[in-house]
């Protein structure tokens, strides 16, 4: 038996006026992925612990079966797996966004949704003038970096920066837990100077006189230590061999740690231009070679932080035509089984613009398995599927056959 993920980040929403009262599931014309849900069996799911955050890190590990409640330590540490980095159990490692301020408010969480190659200037500037032998900035893709501080202490609060738009900066600062931290000062410290150092980049003042927004501040959160996770064959004995396939350091960083092989597709940005078919293409060959591979899309999510419904229902129109449909044909041609999920890892509702941690729709199809019937995907048809409500690891579990 062969396994396939297809995660489609954010993708669930709410009930949304322009587009009649349907969510974007609803309104979204994608043939592909009713077909696909009328030979599955479905349901809903809960992917995060009430005790942490719907982070897409949490929602994510969930997915792939961990524990979240024992096993997370921050977003940074996974992400700073995936870029490859040699770090101590003592760092204290963080994601680090590049950010737009505007007087004083925090515009948006992505710079601009700044290119890689720009913000590589922008944090080797940051090298240049805030490293030392405790800090030191890690380049990533677009405006997810890392921010390590040696022995740095987890003993203050981070807000994310895409929880916050439009929030005042003041308000949403790093806070100690106690009444003083040492690495809260030194954070807020960085924060504050590096508005001053970006601002005065050539890059920034190229997209000033161009009407762009400025990626002119840094913005750590999810901070941690190294954390110590079974791989996803360790867990389930059926998988001897896997692979992801993302365009985000964070998916990869926790692929590498469950024992996947990352790999990487030419022109994936993780937004709605994003390489559709490359990835779908990519699917299949892994799939050929791996029991189990995760394939996972960050457009629909991106859109909803933008708040543009329009736009998020376009990527799930493309995922229906340009990744489902092509797999689907593939898979079809096999004699070897297959098991396919489709899912979302939480919403991001345009209205809100960032995560909750409402269920999301599911649907599992399995080669000469008898689906539900149900003609559509979407968060109200899920909820008349045959899995009902599942919790947590328990969709690991039902996937892998062990139901």
């Amino acid at each position: 038996m062969k396994y396939l993920v297809i995660l489609t980040d954010g993708a669930a929403d709410e009930p949304i006026a322009e587009f009649g009262g349907k969510t974007i599931f609803q309104a979204a014309y994608k043939p592909n992925i009713d077909a696909l849900a009328k030979r599955s069996r479905m349901g809903m799911l809960k992917t995060v612990p009430d005790t942490l955050h719907p982070g897409s890190e949490v929602a994510n590990m969930t997915i792939m079966g961990y524990e979240t409640e024992k096993l997370y330590q921050g977003r940074g540490v996974l992400e700073a797996a995936a870029i490859g980095i040699d770090f101590e159990p003592t760092d204290l490692v963080m994601r680090c966004n590049i950010c737009t301020i505007d007087n004083g408010i925090l515009v948006n969480h992505s710079g601009g949704h700044i290119t890689t190659e720009d913000a590589g200037q922008l944090i080797d500037l940051l090298n240049e003038k805030l490293a030392n032998d405790r800090v030191h900035f890690y380049k990533g893709v677009s405006y997810r970096h890392i921010l390590i501080i040696k022995g740095g202490k987890n003993d203050f609060t981070m807000t994310p920066p895409h929880d916050v738009p439009g929030a005042k900066v003041v308000d949403v600062l790093p806070k100690p837990i106690g009444s003083s931290s040492e690495t809260c000062d030194l954070i807020r410290d960085l924060m504050q100077k590096s508005q001053a150092i970006l601002e005065s980049h050539p890059i920034n003042k190229a997209r000033k006189a161009a009407g762009k927004p400025m990626a002119n501040t840094i913005w750590p959160w999810s901070a941690g230590f190294k954390p110590s996770m079974p791989t996803i064959q360790q867990m389930y004995p059926q998988i001897k061999t896997g692979a992801v396939i993302s365009a985000v350091d964070l998916i990869f960083g926790i692929g590498r740690l469950g024992g996947l092989l990352p790999i990487q597709v030419e022109g994936a940005t993780g937004l709605y231009n994003t390489n559709f078919e490359g990835k779908a293409n990519a699917a299949i060959e892994a799939l050929r070679k791996y029991d189990y591979v995760y394939l996972h899309m960050e457009a629909p999510d991106e859109a909803g932080h933008e708040g543009d419904a329009k736009l998020k229902k376009q990527t799930i129109e493309d995922i229906d035509k340009k990744v489902v449909g092509p797999i689907m044909k593939e898979i079809e041609k096999w004699d070897e089984p297959v098991s396919i999920a489709l899912l979302p890892d939480h919403p991001t509702p345009c209205a809100v613009r960032t995560h909750t941690r409402t269920e999301i729709p599911f649907l599992i199809y399995r080669t000469n398995m008898e689906g539900d019937g149900i003609p559509t995907y979407d968060e109200v048809s899920a909820q008349k599927g045959s899995y009902g409500h599942l919790v947590l690891t328990d969709f690991m579990k039902v996937f892998m056959g062990n139901e």
